[in-house]
């Protein structure tokens, strides 16, 4: 773990560079000093305050029991990865806080009774070895999956140490490829050799704070003697490799992140890199003997000019031999858009989004051409597709869920429409009352914007109903329908209407309707927000004094423009894990990764347009707001802590009234464990009931 010294060294160090971009003028920019002793001082004297009067709300402690229980429950999916031979999940209970990684069968895991085998117990690991480790995630070599790479976080954050692990042994590999705690990408070669992307000290890193150098390190050597691949510029967002281990069709590719939506694609043949001449905007990948390229702009390529959102495929050979005569895997249209797509054997099924509702569709490469099947689904609901083994297998899961009806995992396989139910969650609340309608609202420049709404039937339409309006508009991320024990009961059972908003920026329609939103645009999504707000006020769903919205991360610099362009509209905000100082944004953390989507604070001319959004820069003493709590994480090492702290600061040096609370452990989720999450929203719906009931 970096030193408190080196991080307020950093601090200084970016003060000092920073003061003529108007840093110095900011009367908060001290509580950007994440661990400083007055800065946890004055987090602890608004926590006590925020949670003295949620806490102390009647209905609290039975709410909080309540959202434990649901997040506890034995009943929910333990959802499971193949690594070798076996299926493993991590799960987390009350007698696990921290969680075990565990195994079993696939036979038993379809008989509905498997006999899980604990692989890892990270609550006796932590005990062991007195650290705070929360679960980040694995890696195993294929295709036997006894070595794998464990990655283990202080606290919750992004920053991870990595430390390889033998599933055959149940022990950590001591002397194996282990790497200190970083933002880091580690990828298998094979047994004996791992790509690693990592901080190896001064100049290894971008200005966004992720790994620049991917290496070639072999087993037994130090990490210092790791053979440099490629280089990366200290200003692109980062880099990274990995090797696809189809048999017949095993290739390594190393990928240049240039910013978050450009990005180039490397065949690494020994000591020879081939650029895959790709539009620098779109994503490419392999799937055994086909290049598939997901377009984000339209591209003309060998005369023919292939639209925006697309997805094409190309014999791998073919291509590097100069041909680029595509196929067509899909086209959007005006209402449906490319949401995923996931291999199996011998198919790529093909997850399309048609006005915010999922379908699957099966694709088979055959005597050169490309055969296309719907499968039958649920009309209505969201579905995700993961692949069982995407290499040796044809079978996949398929979770299934909506608004209403519990969320239920089948495995399917590729060429049938037939599935088994394998798992569902119960009931977490009673459904039976409540409806699903999907509405669209007129934006300020026209533009139909749908969101969907869930209320009980017997609603009255008197502009009374307590609401949540909820939204992200950001980085091509689509809101879609989803089953929520704790939405349903801390909110849909206690009378609550909730609204979720599908604006500009988000993915629901493809590239387009994220790029409508991008940088001098990004008015559009909050005109999209503050539209859908006015639209159920229309209806008489609400009124403004019961009308609430809530958002996180680039949500959270939703929620914050919308409240200070229109406090009008709203009668109590949640703002979590937040940006909202534009000005430094790009200064804090990964910040800098994102200037693709808001753009460049240091450049006077975006400045201009983004300094009439920034919350931060827009927040008035003069103004009534309405209240807002406050909400982030002190390890949360994604989106500093310090935008929600200097807001709260400046908010109450005006006067407003504001509530706080900041998790000191949680990253940028929040919360690190299932006690912390039911905390959390707990406190969340607790303050949203008071205001808005």
């Amino acid at each position: 773990m970096r030193s408190t010294t080196s991080r307020r060294d950093k601090l200084a160090a970016a003060l000092d560079s920073n003061r003529s971009a108007g840093a110095a003028d900011d009367p908060h920019l001290w509580l950007e000093d994440v661990d400083g002793a007055a800065q946890l001082a004055w987090v602890g004297e608004r926590n006590t305050v925020a949670l003295d009067e949620l806490e102390a709300d009647p209905g609290y402690p039975a709410l909080r029991e309540r959202l434990q229980t649901i997040l506890d429950s034995k009943e929910r999916i333990p959802y499971v990865r193949k690594h070798g031979q076996f299926f493993y999940n991590f799960w987390r209970d009350a007698e696990h806080v921290r969680g075990l990684w565990r195994r079993t069968t696939l036979e038993q895991y379809r008989a509905g009774t498997p006999q899980w085998e604990t692989v890892l117990d990270l609550d006796t690991l932590a005990q062991q070895e007195n650290e705070n480790w929360v679960w980040q995630g694995v890696s195993s070599l294929y295709p036997d999956g006894n070595k794998c790479l464990i990655s283990l976080s202080r606290g919750g954050g992004d920053a991870a140490v990595v430390r390889e692990f033998d599933t055959a042994t149940g022990r950590f590999v001591s002397d194996g490829f282990n790497l200190p705690e970083a933002k880091s990408s580690v990828a298998w070669i094979d047994a004996d050799t791992v790509f690693v992307s990592t901080d190896f000290g001064p100049g290894s890193m971008t200005s966004s704070g992720y790994p620049r150098i991917v290496k070639e390190w072999r087993r037994g050597t130090p990490l210092a003697a790791a053979r440099t691949l490629f280089e990366a510029g200290p200003d692109d967002l980062g880099v990274g490799a990995y090797k696809d281990f189809t048999p017949g069709h095993s290739h390594q590719f190393i990928s240049r992140q240039i910013d978050f939506y450009s990005s180039e694609l490397f065949l690494r043949d020994g000591a020879a890199l081939t650029r895959i001449d790709k539009p620098a905007d779109a994503n490419a990948y392999t799937v055994r003997d086909q290049l598939i390229v997901e377009l984000r702009s339209p591209w003309t390529v060998a005369g023919t000019t292939y639209p925006q959102g697309a997805l094409l495929a190309i014999a791998l050979s073919d291509f590097l031999a100069g041909a680029r005569r595509f196929d067509v895997l899909f086209q959007p249209t005006a209402t449906s858009s490319l949401d995923g797509v996931a291999a199996t054997r011998s198919t790529l099924l093909l997850n399309e989004l048609d006005n915010v509702r999922n379908r699957l569709v099966e694709l088979r490469h055959q005597d050169g051409t490309w055969q296309r099947r719907a499968v039958a689904t649920p009309a209505f609901g969201t579905l995700e597709v993961a692949p069982l083994d995407d290499i040796d297998s044809d079978q996949y899961f398929l979770t299934v869920n909506d608004f209403l009806h519990p969320t239920t995992l089948y495995l399917a396989e590729a060429g049938s429409d037939e599935r088994v139910a394998l798992r569902s969650l119960p009931g977490f609340f009673d459904a039976a009352s409540l409806v699903v309608e999907q509405h669209h609202a007129t934006s300020a420049d026209g533009t139909a914007v749908p969101y969907f709404v869930v209320r009980d039937r017997a609603t009255r339409l008197d502009g009374r109903n307590p609401t949540v309006l909820y939204g992200y508009g950001g980085f091509e991320v689509a809101l879609k329908p989803f089953y929520s024990g704790v939405t349903g009961a801390a909110w849909l059972s206690q009378g609550g209407v909730y609204v979720l908003a599908n604006i500009r920026g988000g993915g629901e329609f493809g590239p387009r309707w994220h790029q409508a939103a991008l940088k001098d645009q990004r008015q559009r999504a909050f005109d999209d927000f503050i539209a859908v707000a006015e639209d159920v006020i229309v209806r008489k769903l609400t009124s403004p004094p019961h009308l609430g919205i809530m958002g996180g991360s680039n949500g959270g610099l939703l929620v914050g423009a919308a409240m200070t362009q229109r406090p009008d509209l709203f009668g109590a905000v949640v703002c979590q894990v937040p940006l909202l100082d534009m000005r430094r944004y790009s200064k804090l953390l990964a910040g800098a990764s994102w200037m693709g989507e808001y753009g460049d604070p240091d450049d006077p001319a975006q400045w201009e347009f983004i300094r009439r959004y920034s919350p931060y820069h827009n927040v008035q003493a003069s103004k009534r707001y309405p209240r807002v709590l406050f909400t982030t994480s002190t390890r949360d090492d994604r989106v500093h802590p310090g935008h929600a702290r200097k807001m709260v600061a400046r908010m109450q040096e005006q006067g407003h009234d504001v509530l706080y609370w900041e998790n000191t452990e949680g990253g940028h989720a929040g919360a690190a464990n299932n006690d912390q999450q039911a905390r959390m929203w707990a406190l969340t719906y607790t303050f949203l009931r008071r205001q808005l009931a």
